[in-house]
């Protein structure tokens, strides 16, 4: 089959490989479509953090957002995942730690991430291998795309779950991409009044193509304070910046990562009594971000500027944009 290998910064090949075989517990999936987002461009660039701590090595093949058709199962898999369409979880805990019996797969020391962490090859190819308890069954009314939405969707979820954000109370989320516009997304549908930050005219035009019409730089944005703010950027600068402009007894969620460490002053932290939630991964948030989708809750397909094949790969992975929409999506059959 085909696939898509980073053998190093800033390269990499489309390649003929070995097609997977379904061990125990496993299935095997024929991809329809995968998304590209920041970590893979990291990891193409050379400037993922797990390339420095030996979490991963080149060559990697990359692909953690991901939609396709169950084509094989191994031994023990029950026989009705065979030809359902599906998604998954990229956290593959151990399933024996304390954190994987306790429902925390995704903090297990020894997990494999798919696409990313100690080799588990990503959906950057014709057909990927998962274990069926990653699984979710995707309805028929949510398509490839969606499907391949699902991942960050549930990022974004878990992150709008976490700053607990009330009908009509308002919301704040830094950064207009794909993660940041689907929290958006999410708060709106439960009623919040939501208001976007970003750094260019042409990302804050596109949020307000959303619908989104609070979409603000620093310099217009009001000092009302905000009930709830949720940094989805890797700027140093806006942890500080979001404790600064919370209000009193709220609250501020972080799913964005710098690429050196944020300072933020705990002591105002406590003076006004605020509750500070990291969020990683999208582990516990893919049914509900499922059910979003299908119920129209939540449609992210605006967010998807093109779809290209394995061979364009290595454009988009260089910064090659095409249209306001932030995200990429693959389809590794074209």
């Amino acid at each position: 089959m085909r696939a898509f290998l980073i053998t190093g910064p800033g390269r990499s090949e489309v390649v003929d490989v070995e097609p997977p075989v379904a061990g125990d517990g496993e299935v095997v999936v024929d991809v329809e479509r995968a998304g590209v987002c920041g970590t893979d461009m990291e990891f193409f660039s050379g400037e993922m953090a797990y390339l420095a701590s030996g979490d991963a090595a080149y060559p990697v093949r990359i692909g953690h957002e991901w939609s396709g058709t169950v084509s094989a199962l191994g031994a023990g898999v029950d026989l009705s995942w065979l030809g359902r369409r599906v998604t998954g979880d990229t956290m593959l805990g151990c399933g024996k730690c304390a954190r994987c019996t306790n429902g925390r797969q995704h903090l297990c020391a020894d997990r494999y991430e798919i696409g990313i962490r100690h080799g588990w090859p990503g959906a950057l190819a014709e057909q990927l291998p998962v274990p069926a308890r990653a699984l979710f069954a995707l309805p028929d009314v949510v398509d490839a795309t969606l499907g391949a939405l699902v991942e960050p969707g549930g990022n974004a979820l878990r992150a709008v779950q976490a700053a607990r954000p009330e009908p009509g109370k308002k919301v704040l989320v830094l950064g207009p991409g794909t993660i940041g516009l689907l929290a958006a997304m999410f708060a709106r549908a439960g009623g919040a009044e939501v208001h976007l930050l970003g750094a260019t005219a042409e990302s804050l035009a596109f949020a307000r193509s959303l619908g989104f019409d609070h979409a603000w730089t620093r310099d217009d944005l009001s000092h009302v304070p905000y009930d709830a703010i949720i940094d989805a950027t890797n700027a140093v600068s806006l942890p500080a910046f979001a404790l600064d402009r919370v209000e009193p007894g709220g609250r501020v969620v972080f799913i964005g990562l710098a690429p050196e460490p944020s300072l933020v002053d705990t002591r105002q932290a406590v003076l006004k009594d605020v509750t500070l939630t990291g969020v990683l991964s999208a582990s516990g948030g893919l049914g509900a971000t499922i059910e979003a989708y299908a119920s129209g809750a939540v449609d992210p397909r605006p967010l998807v500027a093109e779809t290209v094949g394995l061979d364009q790969a290595a454009e988009v992975l260089a910064g090659r944009r095409r249209g306001s929409a932030p995200k990429i999506h693959i389809d590794p059959r074209g």
